[in-house]
């Protein structure tokens, strides 16, 4: 009982100091100045998005990691793809190429059942006694005999020869044509390589005949050019010459009046081949040349008394917008007046209600006691 009262007395202690450190701890977030007012762990934040930037790379790192992963494995897949298909069809070339030598229709088993020539190749129903094809009922053959035995052994020993002769010649032969077939690739190859070497010979020949062919046409026509510039520059000297002698001989260098009046109209001039005007043409421009500025100082004149309209009417419109603001200006001041006046009315006013409430109403004074008892708790 001793023992059980310990136990439960260090546990209300534990308890009770484990309470204590939170209410500190509690007191220490809450009585901060600076979390209480700004609300927010700085550090933490920053922490946070350093973390988060952190993340951010890495899982960047990682998805640049996996693609380029991915890649590779494509391009190995397709290396692998392209190996198996040449794979599968060097197989089944192989294959087709082994049931062309080995695997042919008349070294079958059973050929002789679906021979079509198999009629030509037919036995008589008896050759002789010894015929193989006699059975019993025959009394060709009893149990027991073999008389062909050693013909049969000596036939099957040079059949098995021939097998075996014709195999390795078969082998022999394959061993040949793959070594001709090599010989004829090289052949061919060094064939091609003469060819195009040839081929690159006769198309430099050609470039090179073509260059000299395309610089003999330029030189001809470079000539060509050069005489018809030469015809032409002497074509064009001989119509300046004649040009000349037409105009000197013409009747507007030789200043013939007569020359600049149209025969089909009166009041007209060829004005290729007119002089200038007369004295009384000149007097008459000028006659009309006087009407036409004494017009314009009229139109100037007009022009400046319609100004002196819209300057005056501009000056009184200035005089009466002065005038108006003036008006307003002294209802302004009026106005600013009378709430002085009401401000100072209201001002009496509330020092009246504050002297009544500090001299009637709150008459106790506050000491420090009385705001220590507050913020002693987080609770």
């Amino acid at each position: 009982m001793y023992k059980v009262d310990i136990q439960l007395e260090q546990k209300q202690a534990v308890a009770t100091e484990a309470r204590r450190n939170r209410e500190k701890q509690r007191q220490s977030q809450i009585f901060n100045v600076r979390n209480r007012v700004i609300g927010v762990d700085v550090e933490a934040l920053k922490s946070q998005v350093q973390e988060r930037k952190r993340q951010e790379d890495a899982k960047w790192a990682q998805e640049a990691a996996f693609d380029t992963t991915a890649v590779q494995c494509d391009l190995l897949a397709q290396l692998l793809e392209k190996e198996e298909l040449q794979n599968t069809r060097q197989v089944a070339q192989q294959v087709q190429t082994f049931r062309e030598r080995k695997q042919r229709p008349q070294d079958g088993r059973d050929f002789n059942l679906y021979d079509p020539a198999s009629l030509r190749k037919e036995k008589p129903p008896q050759v002789g006694d010894l015929d193989p094809r006699c059975g019993l009922s025959s009394i060709q053959l009893f149990a027991g005999e073999d008389l062909g035995q050693t013909t049969c052994q000596h036939l099957q020993q040079e059949q098995f020869l021939k097998e075996l002769n014709y195999q390795r010649e078969e082998c022999c032969q394959a061993k040949k044509d793959e070594k001709y077939s090599e010989i004829l690739d090289d052949q061919k190859l060094i064939e091609m390589d003469l060819q195009a070497a040839h081929l690159g010979d006769l198309e430099t020949a050609c470039r090179k005949a073509t260059d000299v062919a395309m610089a003999n046409y330029n030189r001809a026509q470079a000539k060509e050019v050069k005489v018809q510039r030469c015809l032409v520059r002497q074509r064009e000297q001989d119509d300046n010459l004649a040009d000349i002698c037409n105009h000197l001989t013409s009747d507007m260098l030789t200043e013939k009046s007569s020359v600049s009046s149209n025969p089909c109209n009166p009041h007209k001039v060829i004005l290729d081949h007119w002089k200038g005007m007369s004295p009384e043409q000149v007097a008459t421009i000028q006659k009309e040349q006087m009407a036409q500025r004494l017009e314009a100082q009229q139109r100037q004149q007009a022009k400046q008394r319609l100004e002196a309209e819209w300057a005056l009417q501009e000056q009184l419109t200035v005089q009466a917008a002065c005038q108006l603001e003036r008006e307003q200006q002294v209802q302004a001041r009026e106005l600013r007046r009378n709430l002085d006046t009401y401000n100072k009315q209201l001002a009496q006013e509330q020092q009246a209600q504050k002297n009544y409430l500090d001299k009637v109403v709150y008459t106790n004074e506050l000491t420090a006691h009385f705001h220590l008892q507050f913020n002693t708790s987080s609770r």
